[in-house]
């Protein structure tokens, strides 16, 4: 049974409908970076954001480091996590504010980028600080959120057709 198109927003309504997309998309982020990642002639070691955040959490929570076997299923519980959150943030946001939807959501790409990859992440000291990356990484970074934006708003709108 279909609901009526009303003006008024629902919370509840697109809070589902964020979780999903932000799960969503954050899986189709995932894909992406494996599929440059394959496509790359560079060999990266260094440890994934996500990774040492999962660590972090760890050492408050239990008090030590997740065993190197487990740290990617722990960064990738991280991953999803933050996509779930910000998918919902990005969702309930929108109901407000239409326009924070702007270029199908490439503006919130283009947020998430700054204040995730460029500010939060090295000021929390889980990567480099911007002027110590390399272009290439912010590229990198770029194209991987406005993957990320793109399938949330998709998604995001699919789901409001039927939930609504």
């Amino acid at each position: 049974m279909a609901h009526a198109q009303t003006d008024t927003p629902n919370i509840w309504a697109a809070a589902a409908a964020g979780l999903v997309a932000g799960l969503a998309a954050s899986f189709v982020m995932d894909r992406f970076q494996a599929g440059v990642a394959a496509l790359s002639s560079s060999e990266s070691d260094s440890e994934p954001a996500t990774e040492k955040a999962a660590d972090k959490v760890s050492q408050v929570v239990v008090g030590h480091d997740i065993s190197d076997n487990r740290k990617p299923l722990a960064g990738q519980v991280v991953h999803y996590a933050l996509g779930a959150g910000l998918g919902i943030a990005y969702a309930v946001a929108a109901e407000y504010r239409p326009s924070v939807t702007a270029g199908y959501g490439t503006a919130f790409a283009a947020a998430t980028t700054a204040l995730l990859d460029e500010a939060a992440v090295p000021a929390v000291g889980l990567g480099e600080a911007p002027w110590n990356t390399p272009p290439t990484t912010h590229l990198y970074s770029a194209a991987s959120h406005i993957v990320f934006g793109t399938v949330t708003e998709s998604v995001r709108r699919l789901l409001l057709g039927w939930l609504k």
